[in-house]
């Protein structure tokens, strides 16, 4: 699991804290794709925290914009990134899926 220690029952304080994160759960699903090419949906589902049902869309996302490609692997998927596919909002633009790869998992 990429960074996640064995998780607690967070006070309310902690919980509003919590609420919200720096990046998206597009982010998150391409980091774990990216980090481990084999994961399946239901693996990536519980490192993000969200369902299977919606790493499957954001899965779908990825590939439709090219930024993913699936290939079966005997029974698996496995996933592969395309690091030079730019990002899409205009302010970050500037860099690549590389880039954002590289700024998350260095020292990984």
């Amino acid at each position: 699991m990429i960074g996640h220690s064995h998780r607690k029952t967070l006070t309310p304080q902690e919980s509003a804290a919590h609420s919200w994160t720096f990046f998206s759960n597009h982010a998150h699903v391409l980091v774990c794709l990216h980090y481990d090419e084999d994961l399946t949906l239901r693996e990536v589902a519980d490192q993000v925290g969200i369902t299977e049902r919606a790493v499957q869309k954001i899965v779908a996302e990825l590939e439709a914009a090219g930024i993913i490609s699936r290939s079966k692997l005997g029974r698996r998927n496995t996933y592969e990134v395309n690091a030079s596919v730019r990002l899409r909002h205009p302010i970050e633009a500037h860099r690549s899926v590389g880039d954002l790869l590289d700024f998350v998992l260095k020292g990984r």
